[in-house]
């Protein structure tokens, strides 16, 4: 993707950066050739973003035509909220307590450059400064008042104003940032369109393991997708994409919900988006859901504080609770008595007003159907631990014991199975899902539909093979023709 720095004066530029075309803004503006520029990342250093000056005008047509514009219109009226700069949320407010404690006096100004402070030491303040307001360059004001600092104002700054002692420092970061960041060690060709993917290789139980994220890699540069993995560190860089793939565990009150939420207004492809985020996470959401639409399930109540008693009696002991936000067999118990049953109840309902309370349904495996675009991509049997009701069974020091697996053919995978997994996913959207499903004789229940569900390599892949990741970056190359042109291919 083509990188212009769009400025008032090119005359004026004194910063020598490989990978970059300086143009004026008034030609960025005018000029037909700039116009018909498709994929086209537009740096603008403009002197002023101030409503309807030429700055303004840079990024507002930038976006109309499909380019991605840093800072974009909302990021420019970001700056000029007062409530958005004085609302600190707890990550940032601890950040910039521990980083300026050092500083003796009662004020201080950061340069942020491409995301980076001048000053080593304050590096991760800029970047999420950066992250919550994506300007190439900024200059952020703190002032200590009598509870700690706060951050007084935070505004873009033209290349003017940037001190002669910090030029070689922009040069540098501002070369990193132009060259990228990859994984894969082979030269990248010029691709048509970028999806970056959300990883965080440190995730202990993440969705895909790291050679399941390469097989997505190379699936997406045959098809003519820059595919680069970005970590939670790369927030105000989401809009330089076209589409967006989150491959770490998903969670409401987490940075994938953030990112996934950016990217879709920004109008990037986003899997998982946040809706399905949203109904996915809460299991409580989920068993209304299923309720409402018929979807055979284990017998189920919502519990709260007043009617635990009656909860009991419906569904009897034992039977499983369910913390709404539960995941990866965390927050899930099983309660053997009613005196157990009181306990663990009340002790979850202490975090959520509500909780699921399920009838226990001893199986030997789960069904997973893995299903993207509503169609069914794999099917596994996930199979019990050894001497527990779950396919993971942990140790009181968190050590876990998984049950083995079994990948099948979809099309070898009951009919009745794929049936009942389409029908529920249907009922989420169009996105990646994985849903488990209970098999009792010939009956079947839906137990969950996860959001995000694991691919990795040598489980969910075992039958397809590469032929699995090809098909989830075929469903991500239609959609941004799709967002790009407008027709459906």
């Amino acid at each position: 993707m083509p990188n212009l720095i769009v400025v008032n004066n090119p005359k004026n530029w004194t910063f020598e950066i490989p990978g970059v075309e300086l143009v004026s803004a008034k030609s960025y503006l005018s000029e037909e050739h700039y116009s018909q520029m498709r994929q086209v990342r537009i740096f603008n250093l403009c002197k002023s973003y101030r409503y309807q000056s030429i700055g303004y005008y840079v990024s507002l047509l930038a976006s109309a035509r499909g380019h991605k514009p840093l800072p974009n219109i909302t990021t420019i009226q970001d700056m000029k909220s007062q409530t958005l700069i004085r609302f600190v949320d707890d990550d940032l407010d601890e950040l910039i307590q521990k980083n300026l404690s050092v500083i003796e006096e009662d004020s201080y100004n950061m340069s942020i450059y491409f995301g980076r402070s001048v000053n080593r030491q304050f590096d991760r303040l800029a970047l999420h400064l950066y992250n919550l307001f994506p300007a190439p360059l900024l200059k952020a004001e703190f002032l200590r008042g009598k509870d700690g600092w706060h951050l007084h104002s935070i505004d873009p700054v033209s290349t003017g104003e940037i001190p002669e002692e910090h030029y070689n420092f922009l040069v540098e970061v501002a070369t990193g940032h132009f060259s990228g960041r990859v994984v894969s060690t082979v030269k990248r060709r010029t691709l048509r369109y970028d999806l970056a993917i959300l990883w965080d290789p440190e995730e202990k139980e993440g969705p895909s393991n790291e050679k399941a994220i390469k097989r997505f890699i190379s699936a997406g540069e045959k098809l003519g997708l820059n595919t680069e993995v970005i970590s939670r560190d790369d927030y105000g860089r989401i809009a330089e994409y076209d589409a967006l793939f989150i491959r770490e565990t998903t969670s409401v009150n987490h940075h994938t919900y953030r990112f996934a939420r950016r990217a879709e207004a920004e109008g990037l492809v986003v899997v998982d988006n946040p809706e399905s985020i949203l109904r996915c996470s809460n299991k409580v959401y989920l068993a209304e859901l299923l309720d409402c639409h018929n979807i055979p399930t284990p017998k189920t109540s919502i519990a709260h504080k007043d009617n635990l008693e009656e909860c009991i009696r419906e569904i009897g002991v034992p039977c499983v609770l369910k913390q709404p936000d539960s995941a990866f067999s965390q927050g899930v118990l099983k309660t053997e008595t009613e005196e157990m049953f009181m306990r663990e109840a009340n002790r979850m309902l202490s975090k959520s007003d509500l909780i699921v309370v399920q009838e226990y349904l001893p199986t030997d495996f789960d069904w997973r159907v893995g299903i993207f675009d509503r169609k069914p991509l794999f099917v596994c049997k996930y199979f019990m631990a050894r001497n527990h009701w779950q396919i993971i069974k942990r140790d009181p020091i968190g050590r876990k014991l998984e049950g083995r697996f079994e990948t099948l053919p979809v099309e070898l995978a009951p009919f009745q199975v794929i049936r009942l997994a389409l029908k529920a996913a249907n009922l989420i959207g169009d996105g990646l899902y994985g849903v488990d499903i209970k098999q009792v004789d010939k009956k079947y229940y839906i137990m969950e539909i996860n959001d995000n569900p694991n691919v990795d390599a040598g489980i969910e892949d075992l039958v397809a093979k590469q032929n699995l990741y090809d098909r989830i970056m075929e469903v991500f190359l239609k959609r941004i023709l799709t967002s790009k042109n407008g027709i459906a291919y």
